[in-house]
């Protein structure tokens, strides 16, 4: 089986959704049962058991401030169209006995799209970016298909799965790297004296980080970290110098820096609604930090009870968790153990592989 994975960011970005791609891909070439090419506007990396192949892009942050309209409503979708040009005339799709991708919608239709005397490769869509794709009201789901569908949280799946040859299976975490340890602050310019609070996530309004911000200016003792960027940078800095002087930092890190960053933090702190899954979740929970994040369906289902839920759109009450998960003692290993078994990408990548395997089967 000749699996191909593509996505704009593969290689060149360590958002949520490439980990998971280039995770899944390393796990299932390294079995050395199936072919696995990866296909983004990166490089190739040296030491990786798939193939990869270079179709350029541009970056969505030179569009951010272009005109929104229907099929361009997002600057993510003219980074991807730049990409799906290239991969559409691409001969490697052609190649795949099954194609795998989370963007759409532009990526969907370049693998989708019909071949010439011959029957185009199986396609399955990952609801990373949420499922709205799936079953939106806007005019691109409209031209959705797929012959599997992989749901990343259980309201997906019950959501999907009477329409789509759909199954629920959850992101992953590599446990080599996540895992509890010493902190070293002082390696990112962090105070020893205080405890810190880390949020990981883009700088944009779903994130929710400008509201974080405002309740961790209730908890005086704390320094506040965020770990990312995006459209809101300068409303964020500005807000952080009106209401955290000299108690906030904003950076951004590379991959292999993470499990170092999260287990220098004291807590971890995360507040938007309805992720379609968050990564950042278990990575911070397999370095067995505390954690606060909004209390919903999905993060009741992917963290169980190793994590203080609350109702982050109440800034009263997010500010009361924060500072009784800060006060509370804690310890991790359990939490990591629990993590590592449920989510390792060796657990995850074998029902990736099993589900490939039945969609082919009645392709």
């Amino acid at each position: 089986m000749h699996l191909l994975f593509a996505l704009p960011g593969l290689h060149r970005f360590s958002r949520g959704a490439e980990v998971v791609f280039e995770s899944i891909a390393q796990e299932i070439a390294l079995r050395g049962e199936h072919k696995v090419t990866l296909v983004g506007s990166g490089r190739p990396v040296a030491g990786k058991a798939y193939d990869f192949l270079h179709v350029p892009a541009i970056s969505r942050a030179r569009f951010e401030t272009w005109p929104k309209v229907p099929f361009l409503r997002h600057e993510f979708m003219y980074e991807e169209l730049t990409f799906a040009a290239g991969l559409a005339t691409s001969g490697i799709v052609g190649k795949a006995d099954l194609t795998m991708t989370c963007s759409y919608p532009y990526t969907s239709w370049a693998l989708r799209r019909p071949r010439l005397r011959k029957r185009r490769p199986a396609h399955v869509f990952v609801t990373q970016n949420g499922d709205w794709p799936v079953n939106g009201k806007a005019p691109e789901p409209r031209l959705f298909g797929c012959e599997g569908l992989i749901c990343t949280n259980p309201i997906y799946y019950e959501r999907n799965r009477q329409r789509w040859n759909a199954t629920l299976i959850p992101n992953g975490v590599d446990p080599s790297r996540f895992h509890p340890g010493p902190q070293c602050k002082a390696a990112f310019g962090l105070p020893a004296d205080r405890p810190v609070v880390l949020m990981v996530s883009a700088l944009d309004t779903g994130k929710r980080v400008i509201e974080a911000m405002h309740a961790m200016a209730e908890v005086p003792d704390a320094f506040m970290l965020v770990a990312g960027d995006g459209p809101l940078r300068d409303e964020v800095d500005r807000l952080a110098a009106e209401k955290l002087p000299g108690r906030f930092m904003r950076a951004t890190f590379r991959q292999d820096q993470m499990p170092d960053l999260y287990r220098s933090a004291d807590l971890f702190l995360h507040t938007k609604i309805a992720e379609s899954f968050g990564n950042v979740y278990i990575e911070a929970l397999s370095c067995g930090i505390p954690m606060v994040v909004h209390d919903d369906e999905v993060t009741r289902w992917i963290l169980g009870d190793h994590a203080s839920l609350v109702d982050s759109t109440s800034q009263p009450a997010l500010v009361a968790a924060i500072t009784e998960a800060l006060r509370r003692p804690h310890s991790g290993e359990a939490a990591a153990a629990w993590t590592h078994s449920r989510y390792s990408w060796s657990v995850v990548a074998e029902k990736y592989a099993a589900f490939f395997s039945s969609v082919l089967n009645t392709y």
